[in-house]
């Protein structure tokens, strides 16, 4: 994948989890700014998820650690390892809020 692909897909991907943070019921605010989505929860913890242009990857930081996550283009989405993106950001969500979180595109 080239680096102009990449930042489409980002792009893409970065629209989707605001899409679905629009219509998650949890308490939740979110700000995109300079490429970097911060997403705060009720209890002031954060999940910050950005691009990592010389790596093609995305990456996500949130209490549980920092992931790395890498387009697999077989699949049309974002794994790091068996962990795909979306599933790991309503876990990481759901863990940090203590609400129910569920994000899809």
């Amino acid at each position: 994948m080239n680096t102009g692909e990449f930042n489409q897909r980002v792009d893409d991907t970065l629209s989707d989890i605001e899409d679905a943070l629009d219509v998650c019921d949890a308490d939740l605010d979110w700000d995109f700014a300079g490429g970097i989505l911060t997403i705060e929860c009720d209890n002031g913890s954060q999940v910050i998820i950005n691009r990592q242009e010389p790596a093609l990857q995305i990456w996500v930081a949130a209490r549980s650690g920092g992931f790395h996550f890498d387009f697999h283009p077989n699949e049309e989405c974002w794994k790091q390892g068996d962990l795909e993106l979306m599933a790991f950001l309503s876990q990481a969500l759901s863990e940090q809020s203590g609400e129910s979180v569920t994000l899809s595109k």
